[in-house]
């Protein structure tokens, strides 16, 4: 499986995948781990944890984005995402995780997807307002997103 966008392409984290890679590609995360022993142990977990984004020009992984575990019982799901420096401002960010969105709500276990980011994280607080995010709470530093399937909201 792979989800492809004008500039991108983003592959669900299997231990062929990373293993695969070079250790100059991209710095692996211990989040990444944590999801190759998930899906190591339920393989239902596939789609649900990390994705690699890649630039679809040049090859270079650029990111990597994904969901903290597969739908709960409420049929939501968070999302996260980090962008190395490099790619930073380009857009990327915006761009990889709408899509990520857009194929979670092909599934009908998902009718909700959440975030969360620092208050005082300017380009995170972008990329959410322009997934059409909307902001459900504050709590200390943090800021709570929501975005709920079109045909529910």
């Amino acid at each position: 499986m792979k989800l492809e966008t004008e500039r991108l392409t983003l592959m669900p984290c299997t231990r062929p995948y990373v293993a695969s890679l070079s250790e100059d590609e991209y710095p692996l995360g211990g989040h990444i781990t944590t999801h190759l022993k998930k899906l190591d142990q339920d393989p239902d977990e596939y789609g649900w944890g990390v994705w690699l984004v890649t630039e679809k020009e040049t090859g270079r992984i650029v990111g990597d984005i994904g969901f903290k575990g597969k739908p709960d019982e409420e049929k939501k799901v968070e999302v996260g995402y980090g962008f190395d420096p490099s790619a930073r401002n380009q857009g990327y960010a915006t761009e990889a995780v709408e899509r990520l969105i857009q194929w979670a709500f092909t599934s009908d276990n998902v009718q909700r997807i959440i975030a969360e980011c620092l208050r005082d994280n300017q380009p995170s607080v972008r990329v959410l307002e322009k997934v059409k995010m909307r902001r459900t709470g504050l709590e200390g530093d943090m800021v709570y997103w929501e975005r709920k399937e079109e045909n529910n909201e």
